[in-house]
């Protein structure tokens, strides 16, 4: 897909939030793509969420690393999280605060959004390390609200996200309420072969080893 007359700016949304356009070269994002498959295919296929009240995610998740369930981490370790993603996490806050702080992280979950899906508006408050949330985008653009820590209204941002982008946010920023309330089909780069959105995100959950 092409990207207009006009290139998309990197941005600060908010202290310590930053949204990067088209951080990830298209190879990347390909072999990425791959790597999320090749996840699916293993012990711990994605799958639709049930949340604690019943309702089900319309998204569909795989997690690597330590595993993430409502509203909790696990002990328990179904697939390991490669080093060379941790690696890509540790490259993406240098690009986005010029430093990694050391970032380690020791869970990453997989968001597939075929058509139709989308995410609420939530915190990650399961972690106990204050480090910040690495995402990368793959796949459909999408409507990524950034909104603020008290609640989940107004006052937010829409953010547009398309495959390639990274978005950080740390700091004062780490707590806000986010969620994707919309994804555009067909949006995706044809070359990259992928139908929908994938989201990556990578955590420290300092719950140790």
């Amino acid at each position: 897909m092409t990207e207009g007359l006009f290139p998309r700016e990197r941005a600060v949304i908010a202290p310590g939030a930053v949204h990067v356009p088209g951080w990830l070269p298209l190879a990347r994002q390909r072999e990425l793509v791959e790597a999320c498959r090749e996840w699916g295919r293993g012990p711990v296929p994605y799958r639709q969420t049930v949340l604690p009240d019943g309702g089900v995610m319309s998204v569909r998740s795989l997690c690597l690393g330590r595993p993430w369930v409502p509203y909790r981490y696990l002990d328990s370790v179904g697939v390991e999280l490669p080093g060379w993603l941790a690696a890509l996490g540790r490259e993406a806050l240098v690009e986005a605060y010029g430093e990694d702080g050391g970032f380690a992280p020791d869970t990453a979950l997989v968001n597939f959004y075929a058509p139709g899906a989308r995410m609420g508006m939530h915190q990650d408050r399961e972690e106990r390390s204050g480090a910040p949330v690495v995402s990368l985008s793959l796949g459909d653009r999408c409507v990524f609200r950034f909104g603020n820590e008290e609640n989940r209204g107004r006052p937010y941002q829409d953010v547009e996200l398309a495959s390639g982008d990274l978005f950080v946010f740390g700091g004062a920023s780490r707590w806000v309420h986010h969620g994707v309330p919309r994804v555009h089909p067909g949006t995706a780069e044809p070359a990259l072969g992928l139908a929908g959105r994938l989201n990556i995100t990578l955590r420290e959950t300092g719950l140790g080893r």
